[in-house]
């Protein structure tokens, strides 16, 4: 259970365009303060998340912001050095506030008063922005989130039959036909006792000593199951499978490539039993420091770059860490398909140096980006886990730089609440009769017919020229955009948004529409188009991009 206390300073002030050097000084006073600090072993990293209400309270603007802090694993104490800016429609800043905060073993909560006015005047409403920018010695993390001020006027939807799913069909308007597609949902990113999961909820701390948790990936896909997932994902620390955080001299090569084949067993025999849902077992792979986690969804083979004391391979395949050209090049090669985990945009994915960087080997594994989570340890089984994780910024980066990559959404779970600590989910489309399995999943993340989706019983479908999200095409004239929505629990949509961007660009990913229905001609050469949706009760949900080429006519 979180712990609330009282920030140790908190600054407001209206309309101040902040100095960028001045949040560089406070992040150098945390870096100071953390100097002495021992270096982090994995998920030993500090965690800032934003909780920000879409509407405000008793029909005002007025709302409570929550700033959730953690450094999972901290001996001793940690400085945190925050700054809250709301940012207006236009792009302005019309608010901010700042403040500082101890970290002593256990996660804080500061709360941040908004009264709902802007320089003393009710603010003009509109769809505003919230974003945390936080730093914890040489750590920062940014995060942000809509919210709705005012009254808005409801998106117009185009009318959409849903896609059956195995909880049957979904509410929306009325439609003629019905795309040829099943969709199913399921978390794509979770662990086990086989490497630093498994706890059980009332002895679950964080991370795990690997291999020493009660459950392991036998509980983790009949829960998963029983909880109303279609798929859950065991992707396992690759570099846990000795049995360490570390490296153990004595390590039996043998006994780190059977239990990653045990695993893999244990998927199969479950898939067999239960034909309604899919069980996946995995890896993720890499390290945090200086270097990012990405999941690889159909290996057979334990990949990794430890050696025990006799300079034995405790894998299957040698990858050498941090070696993210390498090993894309790797998965393509074996017909790996991957996942962006949690991606940042300081200091991951580098490949030459350059963080986040674009190779074809890459962009022919990497299908999916993480784009939000809800937060790794979290202990919660209703699913109204508040602390979650936005990585837009970071997705819109990879796009940018040229990756096809569709959105996910997932927990990290590492307590055992597979699935179970929030309602999102990542959604997956197969064409209609196609048995679920890991072949037809494989197929479906290769083509990116995937939503990502804060909403369990929503639906999300961008289509472009009637062709499905996740397809690329050259196009001659106009492209009609098309986003469609549907949920099986009353809820409707608030806000809509069409994003433009372009691959290989390296710029900014734009709002391009506030429509559900456009037609535009685009400008000559390729360009990418994702539909973000917000419910009215302000879950998010991403569609898949479309890629065009255009041509002229």
């Amino acid at each position: 259970m979180k712990t609330s206390f009282p920030t140790s300073s908190l600054a407001w002030s209206d309309c101040f365009v902040f100095a960028a050097a001045s949040f560089l000084h406070l992040a150098a006073a945390a870096a100071a303060a953390a100097a002495s600090t021992a270096a982090p072993h994995e998920h030993q990293e500090f965690e800032a998340t934003l909780a920000a209400p879409y509407h405000g309270e008793n029909h005002a603007e007025a709302r409570t912001f929550t700033l959730s802090f953690d450094y999972p694993g901290l001996q001793g104490r940690r400085s945190v050095h925050w700054r809250l800016e709301l940012v207006a429609p236009d792009g302005r800043q019309v608010a901010r506030w700042q403040g500082q905060a101890t970290l002593a073993g256990r996660p804080l909560d500061v709360p941040v008063r908004w009264q709902g006015r802007v320089a003393s005047r009710p603010p003009a409403p509109g769809v505003y922005k919230v974003r945390l920018r936080a730093a914890s010695g040489s750590e920062e993390v940014e995060q942000a989130w809509d919210i709705a001020v005012g009254s808005l006027p409801a998106p117009a939807l185009p009318s959409f039959a849903p896609l059956p799913s195995r909880r049957g069909l979904l509410q929306a308007a009325p439609a003629p036909g019905a795309l040829p597609y099943t969709v199913y949902y399921g978390n794509l990113h979770s662990q086990t006792r086989d490497s630093d999961g498994g706890a059980a909820l009332d002895d679950c701390r964080g991370a795990q000593d690997p291999q020493t948790a009660p459950f392991g990936p036998d509980a983790a896909f009949p829960y998963a199951r029983e909880h109303g997932l279609d798929m859950l994902m065991v992707s396992e620390h690759n570099h846990m499978f000795d049995g360490s955080d570390g490296t153990k001299a004595d390590a039996d090569p043998a006994a780190a490539r059977a239990l990653y084949q045990a695993g893999l067993q244990t998927a199969r025999a479950f898939n067999e039993a239960h034909k309604d849902f899919l069980a996946l077992y995995g890896m993720e792979w890499g390290v945090i420091s200086n270097g990012g986690h990405l999941n690889i969804f159909n290996s057979d083979e334990l990949l990794g770059w430890e050696k025990n004391g006799k300079g034995e391979l405790l894998a299957d395949t040698l990858t050498p860490r941090n070696d993210y050209g390498a090993l894309y090049t790797l998965m393509r090669q074996r017909g790996w398909i991957g996942q962006f985990n949690h991606p940042s945009l300081k200091d991951q994915f580098k490949v030459n140096g350059v963080a986040l960087a674009y190779t074809p080997d890459g962009d022919e594994a990497m299908a999916l980006c993480e784009v939000m989570n809800s937060t790794a340890f979290s202990t919660n089984d209703k699913e109204g886990e508040t602390r979650r994780s936005n990585f837009e910024t970071a997705c819109n980066k990879l796009l940018e730089a040229g990756y096809h990559v569709a959105f996910s959404s997932n927990q990290d779970n590492h307590c055992a609440n597979w699935g179970a600590s929030y309602t999102n989910r990542t959604a997956v489309l197969l064409p209609a009769g196609e048995v679920l399995s890991r072949d037809s999943f494989v197929a479906a993340l290769k083509a990116r017919r995937v939503f990502a989706t804060m909403d369990k019983e929503s639906q999300l479908v961008l289509t472009a020229n009637g062709r499905l999200m996740g397809e690329r095409f050259g196009n001659r004239g106009p492209l009609q955009l098309r986003v469609q929505f549907a949920n099986g629990a009353g809820r409707t949509a608030a806000t809509v948004a069409i994003m433009e961007g372009v691959p290989g660009r390296n710029g900014m990913v734009t709002q391009m529409a506030s429509e559900a229905t456009v037609s535009i001609t685009p400008s000559l050469g390729p360009h990418f188009y994702y539909a973000k949706l917000t419910q009215d009760d302000g879950k998010v949900l991403w569609s898949a991009p479309v890629w065009v080429d255009q041509a002229a006519d």
